[in-house]
């Protein structure tokens, strides 16, 4: 079982940057799959970002050029670097871990906001 906390949202205007970083305790960080999902006000959760355990990355097409998903295995951390960011873009951000497809966990999310 793997435990997932999210840090660095905020505030930011229209065309900033973010960094939001997901903190993992337990064990078998590297045998797990991990990404970045968001959720707006009244819409469905929606995965943006995964990197899975040999490095592959995929994005949403939503996000693709502006967002870049990264970890760390040393330091049990996902990273998920946000630049030219726009309104649309607000939402709460969860990290997920998923190992095999069977066992995925969540973090408690953390807001953006973006905003003039």
């Amino acid at each position: 079982q793997v435990q997932l906390v999210e840090s660095g949202g905020g505030l930011v205007q229209p065309g900033g940057s973010l960094r939001l970083s997901c903190a993992a305790s337990g064990s078998g960080f590297v045998l797990y799959d991990m990404g970045w999902a968001r959720q707006a006000p009244g819409k469905q959760r929606e995965l943006i970002a995964q990197i899975t355990t040999d490095g592959t990355i995929n994005y949403r097409d939503s996000v693709k050029g502006r967002f870049t998903i990264s970890r760390d295995n040393a330091k049990n951390t996902v990273y998920l670097q946000m630049s030219s960011l726009k309104p649309e873009d607000t939402a709460v951000y969860y990290c997920n871990g998923d190992k095999y497809g069977l066992w995925s966990y969540w973090g408690q999310g953390t807001q953006v906001t973006v905003s003039p």
